[in-house]
């Protein structure tokens, strides 16, 4: 006679992680959920309003100072989740992170450890939830814009280890009530995310080069001058050679006939 005893026990150890999470709790729309992660804390909101750092953090004369941020009202999902034992929070952040990029979101701002500044700062003050406090050098924190027709919504990651070893992924997506305008990242997360997947889309790069993302692509390469990129995408030649007059040496540019409607860096390694 066949047994049905694991399926009730999985289906028991699903109902008791359900009865634990906070009623009428669920995952932002565009994320999926780490496995057997489970929510710890869940807020949700209209006409909610949110500063989101695009830059370090640091507190002078007992308030937040930003070097750069946006500003944005609208509705908010956000998401504490609880991380199984044996697994990181690294781990998750890098779940997360690459399942957004996969729909098209693009990376704004990222840091990660005591690039971050202080893990108190991010918990307590930025996000509004002590539970996130632990070891600054055990942080990350993401902010992406999410990819048309979602371009009006921020979602930000922040994971970290707490002194009792649990780890913690903290999610909020926030749909803006009004649109959000340009907004580029900073070189070092362009570089970080090239570093880390190996290829890097500039999702609002559709055309021939302009000024501020050529600037932005340009000091990102000479950020790290032992790069070597292939260029794909619309009008990838004339980004070449835009590149080049920036101060980008002609031997580390490549061109890729790959097609692709964005264009895109792939790491010669």
């Amino acid at each position: 006679m066949r047994s049905y005893l694991p399926a009730l026990l999985g289906l028991l150890s699903l109902a008791s992680v359900q009865a634990a999470e906070p009623p009428g709790s669920h995952d932002p729309e565009t994320l999926p959920r780490y496995p057997q992660a489970e929510i710890a804390v869940f807020k949700e909101g209209d006409a909610v309003e949110r500063i989101y750092p695009l830059g370090p953090i640091r507190r002078i004369s007992n308030q937040l100072r930003y070097e750069r941020k946006v500003d944005v009202q609208g509705r908010q999902t956000a998401v504490t989740y609880l991380l199984p034992s044996g697994h990181s929070a690294t781990e998750a952040f890098d779940f997360a992170r690459q399942a957004l990029l996969a729909q098209g979101a693009e990376p704004l701002y990222w840091c990660q450890g005591r690039d971050c500044g202080s893990s108190s700062l991010w918990a307590n003050t930025v996000f509004g939830n002590p539970i996130l406090y632990g070891s600054d050098d055990e942080q990350a924190y993401l902010l992406l814009r999410l990819a048309s027709p979602r371009q009006d919504s921020l979602l930000a990651l922040y994971s970290i280890t707490r002194g009792n070893r649990r780890a913690y992924l903290h999610a909020e997506q926030l749909d803006a009530s009004a649109p959000l305008g340009d907004l580029l990242p900073n070189a070092a997360t362009l570089l970080r995310e090239l570093r880390a997947s190996g290829t890097l889309t500039l999702q609002q790069a559709t055309g021939e080069p302009e000024a501020p993302w050529l600037e932005l692509l340009a000091q990102t390469l000479r950020t790290d001058t032992s790069l070597r990129v292939a260029i794909a995408g619309p009008a990838a030649e004339r980004w070449r050679e835009a590149l080049v007059e920036a101060g980008v040496r002609s031997a580390r540019l490549e061109l890729d006939e790959t097609p692709s409607e964005r264009l895109r860096l792939t790491w010669l390694r």
